[in-house]
């Protein structure tokens, strides 16, 4: 009898085992020196599929309830059609870090708030507040560097593995059982379309976002340096309230040298992407960033020609 026990308490054990190594054994992404690490292993305890459609009536509910009380801006507005420019230019490159972005039904669209707020949800739904277009005076670049970061975060599933935790945690040995086929996990997304747009994201998710946000954006032609001058701009709309984008996203000094360390991996990119043929701003020089040597001192709307 001890035997037998044994046996199946061995087997069951090799089993776990298996599946665990299933679930990390994940492949890792690297674009061009742009090296991000292995997809987590939580994402795969949530569904994919799920977690876009969830995003996507979570939404369109969002757009519909500020469509009725006036606060979506119209297609023919000026930042809504510079927004959608930009994103045209980016969203071709999102498919080299997720296979499914090609099938997202992307969209971009503006809500008159004076939050300084951004974000990108599971699927490829952007969403960007006037508040921190209007208050920040973002240049192009630096509005690519938002929505860079922010279609990151959909594009590395961080909600999804988010989420993917919470429901671990959860859920605990049913999760195991349910992997070895022993059981039932019931409701494994515990309440997911609610979660969405309240989820935390961790200084690692951020760090990640941050460098493959200055990927997306330098492939399409918009300058990579723009990190720099816009965290500059947080941390000085910070002195008072925290922004909600800042609240959210960790920021300091420690951030804006990461960005500065990151500049060498992604500014080869820049230099060979066809540069956008319309802009929405005026292209200048705004100072250097920190000293004379620092090799990338021109910073936002610097272009080959301004020498």
């Amino acid at each position: 009898m001890k035997q037998r026990v044994s046996s199946r308490l061995t087997h069951l054990s090799l089993s776990v085992a298996l599946a665990v190594s299933a679930l990390v054994g994940v492949p890792a992404w690297a674009r061009e020196g742009v090296d991000v690490g292995r997809e987590s292993w939580a994402t795969r305890l949530v569904p994919a599929e799920q977690v876009e459609q969830a995003a996507q009536q979570q939404y369109a509910q969002m757009r519909d309830d500020a469509r009725k009380k006036g606060a979506l801006l119209p297609d023919n507005n000026p930042q809504v059609i510079r927004l959608r420019a930009i994103a045209k230019r980016i969203i071709p490159f999102a498919q080299g870090w997720n296979p499914r972005a090609a099938d997202w039904q992307w969209e971009v669209n503006v809500l008159d708030s004076k939050e300084l707020n951004a974000f990108c949800m599971p699927g490829g739904k952007i969403a960007f507040f006037t508040g921190i277009l209007d208050q920040l005076k973002l240049t192009d670049d630096e509005v690519a560097m938002v929505m860079g970061h922010e279609m990151a975060h959909a594009l590395r599933e961080h909600a999804r593995e988010r989420m993917g935790k919470q429901s671990a945690t959860k859920l605990g040995a049913n999760l195991i059982s349910s992997l070895l086929g022993l059981g039932s996990t019931g409701d494994a997304l515990l309440n997911m379309g609610s979660q969405l747009l309240t989820l935390k994201f961790s200084r690692e998710d951020e760090s990640e976002a941050d460098l493959v946000g200055m990927e997306l954006a330098a492939r399409a032609g918009y300058d990579p340096r723009a990190g720099l001058s816009l965290w500059q701009k947080m941390g000085a709309a910070a002195k008072g309230a925290p922004p909600q984008w800042l609240s959210t996203h960790p920021s300091g000094s420690t951030r804006i040298q990461d960005i500065q360390a990151n500049l060498p991996k992604v500014m080869p990119l820049y230099d060979r992407a066809p540069k956008p043929t319309q802009r929405f701003d005026v292209p200048k020089k705004t100072g250097e960033a920190y000293n004379n040597n620092d090799p990338y001192r021109h910073l936002i709307g610097w272009t080959p020609s301004d020498g």
